[in-house]
């Protein structure tokens, strides 16, 4: 996966560490038989493009100056727990940054990896295992050594104890050994996912000698040690966290950190509402900020600071999928079961309306899952994604009740004037049962009207959602929007108990082992899986499957392609939008490498001018 969503496919009980020396004398047999070289990096498809020995990251630059402070803006609650690995809890912002993994990724490649906590990596030829040999410098924050027993120790934990979504992202590990103090070996019972060896080689590394004798899976709000560039250094719960960069990191002298890490103090404030962060902004309170309002960026720039050019603003391409973004049914509810209701209700969202009249026209519909890519399916689908579907005909005839799956082309053909969407919804309503008695649509066969209840967290999506809830009670649907504070909305989500919820589909380059938890079966009624709609077909689990089993380019973008028409023949998500950029706004005391690397911007590749940082803050006291 791309850097912009590493985060997302990484972050990952304790077991006794047994070593089996006749076990070991074997494969130390085996190894000299059939040698594998030691390398210093790993690639998903060939090889990295940077050589051994590389002295930094071509992007970066490594005399960039150390200091200050940057303040992001975290909006829709609070938090409850300094613990992201685990079901219970909302997690703070920004933990990542105190964990190191095996191997770091470069943001200018879609998917390389150069070594970090390890400095030489053996991937067996035949992809049934790979051993890593660990920096022997490598320290924890509070100066414990970082050892193999800590990544066995890490993925054991991280599996049994921690969200499933590991069990799922590590199902292809058989076991893990440590081979001695610094060398640590995962054996694959999968061995035809090639991004597995990658996956594991991004595993977050926890410290078994603090977390051994607690709790893992209760929340905490405790300031626990990484082995990262940054350390937690203040927790105030609920409304920020502070975290302070380590001078005696242990690896800030490693090719892939130099030039990074710069910013002594990242701190994210937490504001239960969006106008209320955007006036912290304007006032300096906060000086970075992520725009995703399309009328923000249209017109709400004029305010002093930024008309006396103490405030820029920046627009970075998105070269990666466009993420997907969507209403999703739950299909739990018995009323989201039949897809002619389905596609009737995501009629009645009006993109054209909310474009001209709310957005601008900033924006451009999703309609893919594979928004912008290669892997997005167009037009009838070809020889190569027939063969995939044909052996799941009758049921995906059977799930999606209609041949167009097979016969018509992408995107969908629907009305674009809102009145034809609406008739054409009615009579497919018509169509799955329903009549409109005294203005509200019933269900022939139950006597039950059908009702809609939006579940939102953030009230700045209100606009989006009203209209569409109107559109639908036109054609007689019971509606309703239900807004709740962020742990209401996680309780919940968690617990399935939505019609529909705002979630996000996040994709990359390179899809891999993070889409089980999206679409299948077995992530249907998993704790917190981000598999909201509960989707659970065959065709999809073996999609799945053989995406993550792709050997090269051209099989992964035709099954990714086969995915997707599956995926959007079943109607069951309503694609909300994208802009193919990131809108970006800051108060003007940060330097940065120009220009960006290709597959992410890199924020810790920044740097604060401390002169104008101090220039800025004595303007804002004065205020």
């Amino acid at each position: 996966m791309p850097p912009c969503t590493l985060f997302a496919k990484t972050l990952l009980f304790a077991c006794s560490l047994l070593f089996c020396v006749s076990l070991l004398a074997d494969n130390t047999q085996e190894y000299s038989a059939k040698p594998v070289e030691t390398v210093h990096g790993l690639s998903l498809y060939d090889s990295p493009e940077l050589p051994d020995g590389f002295p930094y990251f071509p992007h970066v630059n490594p005399l960039a100056p150390k200091g200050g402070t940057i303040t992001h803006t975290a909006v829709g609650g609070s938090f409850d727990s300094t613990n992201p690995f685990i079901i219970r809890g909302t997690p703070v912002t920004g933990i990542s940054r105190i964990y190191d993994s095996l191997m770091a990724s470069n943001p200018g490649e879609p998917f390389s990896l150069y070594g970090l906590l390890a400095h030489g990596v053996r991937l067996d030829p035949n992809r049934e295992w790979i051993e890593f040999d660990l920096r022997p410098e490598a320290r924890f924050q509070d100066g414990e050594p970082v050892t193999a027993y800590d990544v066995v120790f890490s993925l054991n934990l991280l599996r049994e104890e921690g969200n499933p979504f590991y069990a799922s992202y590590y199902s292809g590990v058989e076991k893990v050994t440590a081979l001695n103090e610094h060398q640590v070996r995962f054996d694959f019972n999968d061995t035809e996912s090639r991004e597995l060896p990658l996956i594991v080689a991004q595993l977050p590394i926890l410290p078994r000698h603090y977390w051994e004798p607690r709790d893992f899976t209760a929340p905490t709000l405790n300031a626990h040690p990484g082995s990262g560039p940054y350390r937690i250094s203040e927790v105030d719960p609920g409304r920020r966290i502070v975290y302070q960069r380590d001078e005696n990191y242990w690896g800030k002298d490693l090719p892939v950190n130099i030039g990074r890490y710069n910013i002594d103090r990242i701190v994210y404030e937490y504001y239960r509402d969006r106008d209320i962060a955007w006036e912290a902004f304007k006032a300096g309170l906060t000086d970075f900020r992520t725009d995703a309002r399309a009328a923000t960026w249209a017109i709400g720039y004029d305010f002093p600071a930024y008309r006396d050019g103490l405030v820029k603003r920046l627009t970075v391409p998105d070269v990666n999928p466009s993420m997907m973004q969507a209403f999703v049914f739950n299909l739990r509810k018995e009323k989201f079961q039949d897809p002619r209701v389905r596609e009737a209700l995501s009629l009645a969202f009006d993109f054209p309306w909310l474009n001209t009249n709310i957005f601008y026209d900033a924006y451009r519909r999703t309609e893919s899952f594979f928004q912008n890519s290669d892997m997005e399916a167009v037009g009838l689908p070809s020889e190569a994604e027939l063969e995939l579907l044909e052996p799941f005909r009758d049921e995906l005839l059977a799930s999606h009740r209609s041949e167009r799956l097979f016969t018509d082309p992408l995107p969908i053909d629907h009305p674009t004037d809102l009145r034809e969407r609406l008739r054409l919804a009615l009579d497919l309503l018509r169509e799955a049962g329903y009549e409109v008695e005294n203005g509200t649509l019933i269900n022939q066969e139950t006597g039950h009207p059908l009702s809609v209840e939006v579940l939102l967290y953030d009230s700045g999506l209100e606009r989006v959602v009203q209209p569409m809830l109107r559109n639908m009670a036109r054609l007689g649907v019971q509606t309703s929007l239900r807004i709740v504070d962020i742990n209401q909305f996680l309780n919940r989500q968690r617990s399935y108990d939505y019609d529909m919820v705002i979630s996000h589909f996040p994709q990359s380059n390179n899809p891999g082992n993070e889409q089980r938890d999206f679409w299948t079966s077995a992530a249907a009624e998993a704790p917190q899986s981000r598999n909201r709609m509960a989707l659970a077909h065959p065709a999809v689990d073996e999609l799945v499957e053989q995406l993550i089993r792709a050997g090269d380019r051209e099989t992964l973008d035709t099954t990714a392609q086969a995915l997707d028409r599956v995926l959007r023949w079943g109607f069951y998500v309503i694609p909300h939008y994208h802009s193919g950029e990131t809108r970006i706004a800051v108060w003007d005391k940060f330097g940065y490498p120009e220009p960006f690397p290709k597959y992410a911007m890199d924020l810790d590749a920044w740097w604060v001018d401390t002169e104008r940082e101090a220039a800025l803050q004595r303007r804002n006291r004065r205020r």
